[in-house]
């Protein structure tokens, strides 16, 4: 049996564990069927491990339950941050990193090969070249070293240091505080306060969304292909019924839900010739396609229509749907409320603030219209109800929403047992 080891050298298969215990939780042993028990074990051992003073236990009928509770407006950081700082290593790792940054420190620019000698010779190690050589560039890769042409050789140096930054600009500190709670990636703002042993008294966000630190490095890949303009292949898993697909796209732009904080990846599908919204969440791993593939001819200028067409569309788009059940292009839906002026002035600011551009025509006294062409207007319904109690009238040109809209009324009021509802 393998010993247990709370290092992980892939935290693909964590971050499924890591995300089931936080947002779904109350989970015994037996419901999580995707491995094997011993899995389990291993995932939970290293969950306790990593949280420590976040893991909640709950013993029911069917077992012990594990769960993560966190409060975001209490914490100076996100504890999840912790689970992106658990990569295993070896020994060789561990001496090649103290010695070849200390070497490059004091002599810059330097071959695979005068590494391999500088550390035989100052440091009494042996590696050969190849090992060195890999090493240099996997850390070019992660930004650690720069890697130059002179001639026929190929040299490394040390990435400049940015500690100078803190001396110069006093708000330095406050701004990476800032950042590490409440910006995507902030395991980089992190990790910077890590390494100068700097602490957050300043801020504390009342309604941050932890958990989405998990996607950061798929969010990554994704933002460096929308960078270079590239063309990706997507393996994607159902976070509804587990089952997985893969898909070709355009990375254009990535969506975020003010109300949820899930994030999107809106992408131009060829097959299908048409924008499409996928969760990041259930999007495993990001491949980009060669430059020479199929997908790629002449992408830079397929990038740039698309990515203006996904602009021209941006009025039309009330969350992430392009498409609605009706296979029509668009559909309008039109709501007249009674507002009553100047007491309820706030109702027609929301309308105004929340309503995306939609027209709004003061058709009486204290009686308004909103209308609003839009891509799916199922979308549109739960914002729409929070207007009940003051909706006098509401159609949209497609029959299959307006139903569902009036029928979740009457659910409502069947539900409060009130008489002389509407019913088709």
């Amino acid at each position: 049996m393998s010993e247990f080891k709370e290092l992980v050298k892939s935290f693909a298969k964590s971050r499924e564990y890591v995300r089931d215990f936080f947002v779904y939780g109350f989970k015994t042993r037996e419901d999580f069927n995707r491995k094997s028990t011993r899995t389990y074990d291993n995932e939970r051992r290293r969950i306790e491990c990593w949280l420590q003073g976040f893991v909640k236990q709950d013993y029911t009928k069917k077992g012990k339950n594990i769960s993560l509770a966190i409060d975001s407006n209490l914490l100076d950081t996100n504890p999840l941050f912790r689970v992106w700082k658990t990569k295993s290593f070896t020994d060789n790792d561990l001496i090649l990193h103290f010695t070849l940054l200390d070497y490059l420190a004091q002599n810059p620019c330097c071959s695979a090969e005068m590494l391999t000698d500088a550390l035989n010779l100052k440091y009494n190690l042996l590696f050969d070249v190849q090992t060195v050589r890999r090493k240099c560039n996997a850390y070019v890769k992660e930004g650690i070293f720069i890697k130059t042409k002179q001639g026929k050789e190929i040299k490394y140096s040390a990435a400049k240091d940015f500690t100078p930054l803190f001396h110069r600009y006093p708000a330095f500190r406050q701004a990476i505080t800032f950042y590490q709670l409440a910006e995507p990636l902030g395991i980089i703002g992190n990790t910077i306060m890590d390494n100068f042993s700097m602490d957050n008294f300043s801020f504390r966000v009342k309604h941050s969304f932890f958990v989405h630190t998990l996607e950061d490095e798929v969010l990554l890949e994704l933002l460096h292909a929308m960078h270079s303009k590239e063309s990706i292949s997507l393996e994607l898993c159902s976070t509804k019924n587990q089952n997985k697909s893969t898909r070709t796209c355009i990375p254009l732009q990535i969506f975020t839900s003010t109300r949820t904080g899930r994030r999107f990846l809106c992408a131009y599908q060829p097959k299908s010739k048409r924008f499409n919204c996928i969760r990041i969440d259930s999007i495993k791993n990001v491949t980009p396609l060669p430059p020479d593939s199929q997908e790629n001819k002449d992408f830079s200028r397929l990038w740039d229509e698309h990515q203006s067409n996904l602009i021209k569309n941006h009025p039309y788009i009330w969350g992430v749907s392009f498409q609605n059940t009706d296979k029509t292009h668009l559909q309008h839906v039109k709501l007249t409320l009674r507002i009553r002026e100047p007491e309820e002035h706030y109702i027609m600011e929301r309308l105004i603030r929340e309503g995306k551009d939609g027209i709004i025509t003061c058709i009486a006294p204290n009686t308004y219209t909103y209308e609003k062409d839009i891509f799916d207007a199922n979308e549109m319904l739960p914002w729409l109800r929070t207007f009940i109690g003051r909706i006098v009238n509401f159609t949209c040109s497609s029959p299959v929403v307006e139903r569902r809209f009036f029928q979740d009324l009457q659910k409502m009021y069947d539900m409060y047992d009130i008489k002389n509802a509407f019913r088709d």
